[in-house]
């Protein structure tokens, strides 16, 4: 139940950044997506590039018109509120 948690929890972020970087992007402003995920990124991986791939569809190109801030809690969740803080600053 916990894991449904966090995956919940990662997603809903993922969602809010992909909301605030479509309205930078319509600012004329570099759009930054916050990644953040509960294990260590190896783990992670596979979902990697589908998610880069979806974000090319959309017309989003990495280091041109948006950013994506990668942070891992490596398995520790009770590092995920200081990530959340952190990608929010």
């Amino acid at each position: 139940m916990n894991k449904r948690k966090l995956g919940s929890f990662a997603l809903s972020a993922m969602l809010f950044a992909l909301c605030f970087s479509a309205h930078a992007q319509q600012t004329g402003k570099v759009a930054r997506i916050g990644y953040l995920v509960a294990a260590s990124p190896s783990s992670n991986a596979a979902r990697i590039e589908p998610f880069r791939l979806g974000l090319r569809e959309l017309g989003y190109v990495d280091g041109k018109n948006m950013v994506i801030e990668w942070r891992s809690a490596d398995g520790k969740s009770d590092r995920l509120p200081a990530l959340v803080a952190e990608l929010v600053r």
